[in-house]
């Protein structure tokens, strides 16, 4: 936990929980398919560089395809045709795509302690589910997790942002001055609620994406980082 940042539990409320790297694992599967995507490009590219290429693409169709694995797979498809001059085999292209269904057929694993998580927290106040990427995916990632009962309201987001916060959060009527935001990423689940007058605590996962990353001047001073998820129901005073 920051030495510095504090949190102010008088005020809190209700308290919204990102899902991906937050409650269950996501990067992990994403990173392992990166890997197999570089190797399958090793004619033409770097693994250095084929990380690069995809990023470049994945960032340019955000606009056009949104988060998620669909809009992975399908920049990975666009990076190989790109990388390989149009050479690549339609075999490769169908293995891109079978990894692409794998990833979409994945169960949900949970990350460690989650549920008691939830349960300790969610007894002294109003929890909330704010995520963001492909709808129909991320719904079945909810609903398989068996969590959804615990909360509230549950959002997929298409941006996590100030003005996508704000608007989600009036819609549920929530004050931001009495809501803390609990996520892995930095730029989604602590800037943007900090921007409207929010609390936010990160709670960093093994594996980052690219898109997600901050420049250490990007960070402002005073939030908190703690080591797990279940460092939460202490922070708040809770047993």
């Amino acid at each position: 936990m920051s030495a510095t940042a504090t949190i102010d539990n008088d005020i809190i409320h209700t308290i919204g929980f990102d899902a991906d790297d937050t409650l269950w694992h996501s990067e992990t599967y994403f990173s392992t398919t990166e890997d197999r995507f570089r190797a399958l490009l090793e004619p033409w590219c770097s693994h250095d560089e084929t990380s690069k290429r995809l990023l470049d693409r994945e960032r340019s169709n955000l606009s056009v395809f949104g988060y998620g694995i669909k809009g992975f797979t399908l920049s990975m498809v666009e990076t190989a045709i790109a990388a390989s001059d149009g050479a690549i085999s339609t075999e490769a292209i169908n293995e891109i795509i079978s990894w692409g269904k794998e990833m979409l057929e994945h169960p949900v694993e949970l990350i460690d302690g989650v549920e008691a998580v939830l349960d300790a927290v969610g007894a002294h106040y109003r929890l909330v589910l704010l995520t963001k990427g492909d709808l129909f995916h991320q719904e079945s990632k909810i609903a398989e997790s068996g969590l959804a009962e615990r909360f509230a309201a549950v959002d997929v987001m298409a941006e996590k942002d100030a003005d996508s916060y704000g608007r989600v959060l009036a819609r549920l009527g929530i004050d931001p001055a009495g809501f803390l935001m609990v996520g892995n990423s930095v730029r989604s689940d602590v800037l943007p609620i900090l921007e409207l007058g929010g609390q936010a605590v990160h709670v960093p996962y093994a594996i980052t994406w690219g898109h997600e990353k901050v420049k250490p001047e990007e960070r402002p001073d005073g939030f908190l980082s703690l080591g797990s998820i279940t460092e939460v129901p202490a922070l708040l005073g809770l047993p």
